[in-house]
């Protein structure tokens, strides 16, 4: 503003109109002075062009315009200095309804109109709607006294001509274009070459951006080798300096329709006789069974929780639990979502557990949501031992197929040379073996314990444990 310019470097601007709130309270109008300019050089005339920046930014009078204006508020009962009153607050509003609150008609004309105080202090008051005047009327008065704020749909305008005038962000209420966000970071990639620090420059980016846009940007940037990258999104804060249209949305309908409420949830009955599954494992210690019902197209629909010598309590407890995890998966809870609230749920009895691929598990209810996890959504995430790793778990049975196998494709008459090849595992120069049972020793950790926090087997790191699985460190000072 000091320097009487529309933007700063490469900045565009952030839209034809703009507010910007002030520290003591209330907008400042700011419009863009080199839009007569721009339709001038496109050769436009005087008179169109004075009809295109009043479709921009409106006529802030109250001469003229449908519905509200000088002759119906004289109806309505208000004085010529109450009308100037509120024709000198139109230039920075962002509707006229801002110019009719309460605050800026007074007390002593409220009443006289008739309104009570307790009605009109009421946060949800709105003066031209009980004057009679309806959302559409005022929509329209709007559209001519503070103007549409884009230069979309502007009489005499070639659409040609639009993306010369196309803003960071959606100019007013009814703007449909703006500059797209990556545009932002080209303009930036242009510059960068020639200056030795970070550009003081953002990338706008509209109301309904989605986290995968911004993941966009930041990979383009670092492409283009930027060497900062600074991101907002319209409306992310509760106030922000400029605006382009305001808060408040108002319907164009004076009757609200009443929302229609979601659907009840329907049950999805279990058939008399189902398919399943029942698994029998302990978990330090602690014998558990596991038994499922399964939907005809095989999805989970029950599940049943028994424990070996456990209190009557505690065992009540977890059928109790089943049900209610049959009950949601039968109303149409995902089991994902089940799956990742209870997983690494901790309490005791927790451990070791006998099962091929689960390992250790933090609680009954983790090894119990690993498994359904791992039979039901192939999440092989959530086991320690993946299914296509289980037969390198039997070494005896490892060893014997090493031993089949080993056999050279045409047996010399003495033992074959084997060279030693410095690599992730040494495999001989003759013969077809596939030296299983060395490539999994040479990756196990014998001595390494299950890590205290997630239950993952973890390897030796120096003179420490550490997981790869979430990163804790055991065995240090």
């Amino acid at each position: 503003l000091l320097m009487d310019c529309d933007t700063t470097g490469i900045e565009p601007d952030f839209a034809l109109v703009k507010f910007k709130k002030l520290a003591g309270g209330g907008y400042f109008k700011i419009i863009n002075q080199s839009v007569p300019a721009a339709l001038r050089k496109l050769g436009y005339s005087a008179r169109e062009i004075a009809d295109i920046v009043t479709y921009v930014r409106g006529t802030s009078s109250l001469h003229g315009a449908p519905h509200v204006n000088r002759d119906s508020l004289h109806a309505k009962g208000f004085t010529e200095s109450e009308i100037e009153k509120i024709e000198g607050t139109l230039e920075g509003v962002f509707d006229i309804s801002q110019a009719f609150s309460a605050w800026n008609i007074g007390d002593e004309t409220l009443q006289r109109l008739g309104f009570k105080k307790e009605k009109y202090k009421d946060p949800s008051f709105n003066l031209l709607s009980a004057l009679g005047f309806s959302a559409a009327q005022v929509t329209e008065a709007n559209d001519v006294i503070c103007g549409r704020m884009t230069i979309e749909g502007a009489p005499h305008l070639n659409p040609e001509h639009l993306p010369i005038f196309d803003c960071a962000n959606k100019c007013g209420p009814y703007g449909k274009r703006f500059l797209a966000p990556m545009s932002h970071v080209r303009m930036m990639a242009a510059t960068q070459p020639f200056l030795s620090g970070a550009i003081s420059k953002t990338v706008n980016l509209p109301e309904e951006a989605s986290v995968e846009d911004i993941e966009e940007i930041y990979m383009e940037g670092w492409k283009l080798g930027l060497k900062a990258v600074a991101l907002y999104r319209d409306g992310c804060k509760l106030s922000q300096p400029l605006s382009t249209k305001s808060d408040k949305k108002e319907e164009a309908k004076e009757e609200t329709s009443a929302v229609a409420a979601a659907p009840a949830l329907q049950r999805r009955r279990m058939p008399r006789k189902r398919r399943g599954f029942t698994q029998e494992a302990r978990v330090g210690g602690n014998k558990v069974y596991l038994r499922t019902g399964e939907y005809e197209d095989g999805t989970l629909g029950e599940i049943f929780i028994d424990m070996h010598k456990e209190g009557a309590a505690f065992r009540s407890m977890m059928n109790c639990f089943a049900i209610a995890v049959s009950l949601g998966l039968q109303y149409g809870v995902p089991l994902k979502e089940f799956v990742d609230v209870f997983t690494f749920t901790r309490f005791e009895p927790q451990g070791p557990v006998d099962h091929p691929n689960i390992k250790f598990a933090t609680s009954i209810i983790d090894f119990i949501f690993r498994l359904l996890g791992l039979e039901y959504m192939g999440r092989t995430d959530l086991v320690q031992v993946k299914p296509n790793e289980q037969q390198l778990l039997d070494l005896a049975s490892v060893k014997a197929q090493f031993e089949k196998t080993a056999e050279p494709a045409a047996k010399p008459s003495s033992p074959p040379q084997l060279a030693v090849i410095q690599g992730d595992r040494a495999e001989p120069v003759e013969g077809k073996a596939e030296n299983t049972l060395s490539d999994h020793l040479s990756t196990m950790m014998g001595d390494a314990p299950f890590c205290d926090q997630c239950g993952h087997i973890t390897v030796r790191n120096g003179a420490c444990y550490k997981c790869l699985n979430c990163g804790n460190s055991m065995g240090c000072s």
